[in-house]
């Protein structure tokens, strides 16, 4: 307001020095007087500011000593409020205490006529669970009892079966073994006649008889005895040392056993020279011809063998060098239809005609087969149907022993909730729960 006045008194301080200084400007009498006039008023400006300056000082001053009133006032007033709530929480606090001991009393007085009245209840109620539990305990224990007899029948009935299949087998394994022992044997004396063998093949008779026992061996273990004929003589008058008689188409084979021995050694020798050897090479290939062409020629007979015969090397060696170094030796037998073959391939030979008569016999029995399919599919039937009630009743007693033990679970529960003192008013609810679960 102060600063409005002064404001207000320098605004007509001004009008009046421009009114003066536009009279001025009519003559140059009025110079001095504007002069005098313009001093005047500076002087008033600096007499105002001196006044606008103390007054700012004296407002400074009165406004620091009403803050300070001010906040004094507030800090009395804050600690009496703060007095105040503490004196009403002390208050509330007390008159708490006292009715949460009345509300405790009363409440511990009310539980334990609860608890009494409860644990009659359930005691009574026990002693009728109890009962009705026993009893169904007691006929599911004759029922279990009674099945657990049909079962351990049974068991014991198929235990008896694996137990004569264990003592089968075990006598077939002792069996076996006692052969094994007597072929270990023959074999130890076979070790010791290694000298004798070699000079039974150095002769060319020794080992043509040598080379047909070992064919006859390999023949006789391999096929049936109505399926091949050794020393066999055909119409034309030439005698085989063996004759396999297949099934058509293939019809009757030939197998003769041929051993060329002396000149595969000559060229194997180191002791000869290039020229010995590479002379005894070409005599081993022409023997091996000229067997093959009589095989070819005597045991290839129209209308009465197949269109091929067998020749049998006994050594694998030979048979050996022959397809690793002869090529032409062998295209040689195939162009006159003669298979050269070994031990090992002729096995090979046999199990395929073994296999190709037994798919004969077979089919000449497929009949007797369907029959006695048939009967096992019935017999297996009735297998199947007795599993199946044998199962049921497996599992009917399973279920049976699953209910007693969840009702035992829920009273062992119950006792365990009536010695924490945990007691609910749905007691009679869980009892109904339980006969439910045993019905």
């Amino acid at each position: 307001m102060i600063q409005i006045t002064i404001l207000i008194i320098a605004a007509a301080v001004l009008l009046l020095l421009l009114w003066q200084m536009w009279r001025g400007s009519r003559g140059d009498k009025n110079i001095v007087i504007l002069q005098q006039l313009e001093e005047k008023h500076r002087a008033m400006l600096l007499d105002f500011n001196d006044g606008l300056n103390k007054l700012g000082d004296r407002l400074s001053a009165t406004s620091g000593d009403t803050s300070e009133r001010l906040r004094s006032s507030v800090a009395t007033e804050l600690q009496s409020t703060r007095d105040a709530m503490q004196a009403l929480q002390l208050a509330q606090n007390s008159s708490l205490s006292l009715t949460r001991e009345t509300v405790l009393e009363k409440l511990h007085t009310t539980l334990a006529e609860q608890g009494k009245a409860e644990q009659e209840l359930i005691q009574s109620t026990m002693r009728n669970a109890t009962s009705q539990l026993t009893a169904s305990i007691e006929t599911l224990t004759k029922t279990v009892d009674g099945q657990l007899e049909q079962i351990g029948g049974k068991v014991s009935e198929r235990l008896d079966e694996g137990f004569k299949k264990t003592n089968q087998t075990f006598a077939d394994v002792m069996a076996r073994l006692a052969t094994i022992d007597e072929a270990q044997k023959k074999i130890d004396g076979l070790t010791t006649n290694v000298v004798s063998l070699q000079e039974l093949l150095g002769d060319k008779r020794s080992r043509g008889a040598f080379g047909e026992v070992q064919l006859e061996a390999l023949v006789r273990n391999v096929l049936p005895v109505n399926s091949f004929a050794m020393q066999h003589t055909f119409a034309n008058g030439t005698r085989a040392d063996c004759a396999l008689f297949l099934p058509e188409p293939t019809g009757t084979v030939a197998v003769d056993s041929k051993f060329p021995l002396e000149n595969y050694h000559r060229m194997l020798d180191n002791k000869l020279s290039e020229a010995e050897k590479a002379l005894a090479e070409k005599q081993f290939k022409l023997d091996v011809k000229k067997h093959v062409d009589d095989i070819a020629t005597k045991y290839i007979i129209s209308n009465v063998t197949s269109d091929g015969a067998v020749m049998f090397i006994p050594a694998e060696a030979v048979f050996a060098e022959l397809h690793a170094y002869h090529a032409d030796v062998i295209e040689y037998a195939m162009n006159k239809r003669v298979w050269v073959v070994s031990p090992t391939t002729l096995m090979a030979v046999l199990n395929t005609a073994r296999a190709v008569l037994k798919d004969v016999e077979t089919r000449k029995q497929v009949h007797v087969i369907k029959e006695e399919l048939g009967k096992l599919s019935k017999d297996f039937g009735r297998f199947d149907v007795r599993m199946k009630k044998l199962a049921d009743n497996i599992r009917q007693a399973h279920e049976n022993a699953q209910d007693v033990h969840i009702s035992s679970q829920k009273i062992s529960q119950r006792f365990a909730q009536i010695e924490r003192v945990e007691l609910t008013k749905n007691s009679a609810e869980l009892l109904d729960t339980i006969d439910d679960n045993e019905n």
